[in-house]
């Protein structure tokens, strides 16, 4: 298994694991960047099940590195919400090859003892004053300057930047700069949170400041005004794979509705369900937690009614530059 941190571990897989008397060997990786290296310098069939990000399952499969998925295998017609029926990026040519299985949102994620409900509800409470020196940043450029492109005023078109928009983004972010306390991975984001060095962080959501505030910490995550940004992750059957049979069934698995249970109570990080009879049982076994994060029909909060409303946009690819020039930025940002 290749994944992003959790997904491997006992509270996701090892009641699959009993019943199907098989055991997973999981390498953690962070950001499609590296996932997609990872990729390119292991020998086919490496890799069984890969979790990729939505916005990278296009690229795992112009590079030769997924199999086709057979439809008709999966519950289309239990998701949330109909577009999750044809995520971009995940259909080519009428051939299913990956498998969306869960979603979060990303926005303002903040300490609730140094801004306010309201100061959160915009981007620009990251150049707060008295957080200066106090803003973190998870290392990886993709949900950092989608957000500061929705700060600017772009909307849905955040991924899909001409010359002079993509040079406000730029200099915007540079002003922020010295806001910024550090840039953390998984780890250094959760801690700097929870400790306090960090009271406010950007490219992040629920996925970090969930496991804090289950915790009783004052952190929380919301989508503000300017939007938000949606994380996908689905899973796909490693090219040269000879475990695609157990790698369905696992999919599978993760799809039924204590599987969708497993994904919202997700020790490393919590995601919302995307199909009806998961989000069901989430209300059913642990109502608080779908309470916290609005996954009951009729909230304010519902993702679902977020994504409605606009107010949500898919993590994407950047358009008119490539990723190569994001990333070159975000060093340069990273050393100014």
């Amino acid at each position: 298994m290749l994944a992003w941190y959790g997904h491997g571990e006992p509270d996701v897989v090892a009641e699959f694991e009993a019943a199907n008397n098989v055991k997973f060997k999981p390498k953690y990786y962070a950001g499609g960047d590296n996932m997609l290296g990872l990729i390119a310098q292991s020998p086919p069939g490496t890799y069984d099940v890969i979790l990729s990000d939505g916005e990278f399952v296009q690229q795992l499969n112009a590079a030769g590195y997924i199999d086709e998925l057979n439809a008709a295998d999966y519950p289309f017609d239990d998701m949330l919400y109909e577009d999750f029926q044809k995520f971009p990026g995940h259909w080519k040519d009428g051939k299913l090859f990956s498998m969306m299985v869960r979603f979060g949102h990303l926005g303002v994620s903040y300490n609730k003892n140094a801004i306010s409900a309201e100061e959160a509800m915009s981007y620009s409470c990251f150049w707060k004053p008295e957080v200066k020196g106090k803003v973190g940043h998870f290392d990886w450029h993709l949900p950092s300057l989608g957000m500061i492109s929705l700060y600017d005023g772009n909307g849905a078109s955040l991924w899909d930047l001409n010359k002079s928009q993509w040079n406000k983004v730029q200099n915007t972010t540079l002003s922020l700069r010295p806001q910024v306390g550090g840039f953390f991975d998984y780890g250094g984001t959760f801690n700097s949170l929870k400790n306090g060095e960090m009271l406010a962080m950007c490219g992040i959501g629920d996925w970090i400041t969930g496991v804090l505030e289950k915790d009783g910490a004052p952190v929380g995550s919301v989508v503000p005004k300017e939007g938000g940004i949606q994380w996908t992750e689905s899973y796909c059957i490693g090219k040269g794979s000879e475990k695609a049979d157990i790698v369905k069934k696992f999919i599978q698995y993760m799809l039924s509705p204590q599987g969708q249970v497993k994904s919202a109570q997700m020790a490393a990080y919590p995601g919302f369900a995307i199909t009806k009879s998961g989000r069901a049982k989430l209300i059913e076994v642990d109502r608080k937690e779908a309470e916290r994060t609005g996954q009951i029909d009729g909230m304010a909060n519902d993702p679902i009614t977020l994504v409605k409303e606009g107010r949500i946009h898919y993590r994407n690819i950047p358009v008119q530059q490539s990723l190569e020039d994001w990333n070159d930025f975000w060093s340069e940002y990273k050393n100014a």
